[in-house]
């Protein structure tokens, strides 16, 4: 296998050159997976029925759990496979892959199973009631009891796809089933079409998730040669080194996500004594977040192998000089995003839906969550350096801080207070909060490794 391009990225070449080969693809595929994501709820929004959106809004947090499988094999066995490169134990990246690959198959399905058995009571935990129950079970069957496997497999394969330094068609991936979901949405949603309102959402979704697949499996049987990501069976080990290795990063980083879907949930519960509009409100106003969220969360994953790698081969001033580069680009956009979002909360809210209750509810929700953008990227680059140099506890310590110690207590005491119109400062709170912990935890990474 031919090393010399591998080598060139990782060892050789300038760190903002390198930085923007891995990271530019990372951020693209994410925004196009945000405005995939968007187009459930501007297709549905289009129908101009609540309810048809609060049942998007309400099935969320389940999609936000295929995460914690995402992030225990994808983000774990990428950490684990980018260190090994740096310490050139090929071995070890190979049944990294497989191990990652194999136990998300399972975790995907177990999921499913679950999800199948106990679908009525998980309805109900997810804030549905008798208006939106149906919606939200004839979205949750294409996109959960189906889809469940598909979905997260896509995710998975492109993590280990871009650990070796493939972000290019990692991002290609994703990308393909995200632009078949936008096609297929309203096609499948609207009137014109086969009318299956949020159903037809879940459906399109289950089909692009599919095509994704598709792709990674052509793309490793392509390059099954000039690779050293492994999804062969003989390479798949339950060995003591590469479970501690892979869940030491993974674990944490799925504990955080369940955390998400936790403080979701919540949120949700909590808004929906507000009404439906209110609901489809924070459901719009979360799509929107989750553009500058995927960029601050793009650009650390995109370079997590870079700094994983320059970590294990001890190369700290490359490491160094990958995360300061990527602050100072990251800062100044996120802060151009909070006063973009802020100043114009209605007009962006007005894109999905044109209702006056939700634009009002909408408004305030996303001027609340603008105030949070700017500390999204120090508190994302601060949890991708952990993931990627193995310390896993300092991950899960954020995870904790962000949800269980700032935002959960924020939501509650905000609410008590303010009502509707504190509920979504709770995030400001968090990430306020978490950015002073970050800060001073990257300065000590600095010290400890690099002589400051």
């Amino acid at each position: 296998m031919e090393q010399t391009e591998k080598n060139i990225l990782f060892e050789q070449m300038p760190v903002p050159r390198a930085a923007g080969r891995l990271m530019i693809p990372t951020i693209l595929s994410s925004l196009v997976m945000v405005i995939y994501s968007m187009a459930d709820t501007y297709f549905v929004g289009l129908l101009n029925n609540p309810i048809e959106n609060s049942a998007v809004t309400l099935a969320a947090p389940m999609l936000l759990a295929f995460n914690a499988v995402n992030n225990l094999f994808g983000i774990g066995s990428s950490s684990m496979m980018s260190r090994a490169l740096g310490e050139k134990d090929f071995d070890k990246v190979r049944k990294s892959s497989a191990f990652g690959f194999y136990c998300s198959l399972f975790f995907s399905l177990m999921m499913s199973l679950l999800c199948t058995v106990f679908f009525h009571p998980l309805l109900r935990l997810l804030g549905a009631d008798s208006a939106t129950i149906t919606a939200t079970a004839a979205y949750l069957r294409w996109t959960v009891l189906l889809g469940a496997a598909p979905s997260i497999l896509n995710v998975v394969m492109a993590y280990l796809v871009r650990a070796e330094g493939g972000a290019l068609h990692a991002s290609i991936g994703t990308m393909s089933g995200c632009i078949l979901n936008i096609i297929l949405d309203p096609v499948f949603i609207m009137p014109w079409g086969l009318d299956m309102g949020a159903s037809g959402a879940g459906c399109a979704t289950f089909v692009s998730n599919c095509t994704a697949c598709s792709y990674f499996f052509v793309l490793l049987y392509v390059k099954r040669k000039n690779t050293y990501v492994s999804i062969h069976p003989r390479d798949f080990r339950l060995q003591k080194e590469i479970i501690t290795g892979v869940c030491g990063v993974g674990i944490p980083a799925s504990i955080q996500n369940l955390l998400n879907v936790t403080g979701m949930t919540i949120l949700n519960n909590f808004t929906a004594v507000y009404g439906p509009d209110a609901v489809a409100a924070i459901g719009i106003v979360q799509k929107i977040y989750l553009v500058p969220l995927q960029v601050a969360m793009g650009s650390s994953q995109g370079v997590m192998p870079l700094v994983g790698y320059s970590f294990s081969a001890r190369n700290y001033k490359r490491m160094k000089e990958t995360i300061l580069f990527i602050a100072k680009v990251m800062l100044p956009i996120m802060m151009i995003s909070s006063i973009f979002c802020y100043f114009k909360a209605e007009w962006l809210v007005g894109l999905f839906m044109k209702k006056q209750e939700i634009l009002y509810y909408g408004g305030m929700f996303l001027r609340a969550y603008a105030l949070a953008m700017t500390f999204l990227a120090i508190d994302f680059l601060a949890v991708g350096v952990f993931q990627a140099i193995g310390m896993g506890k300092k991950s899960l310590l954020f995870a904790v801080l962000r949800k269980i110690v700032f935002e959960i207590p924020a939501l509650i005491l905000l609410n008590i207070v303010f009502g509707v119109h504190g509920i979504a400062y709770a995030a400001f709170v968090a990430e306020f909060m978490l950015a002073l912990c970050a800060t001073w935890m990257l300065r000590r990474i600095f010290k400890e490794n690099t002589n400051g």
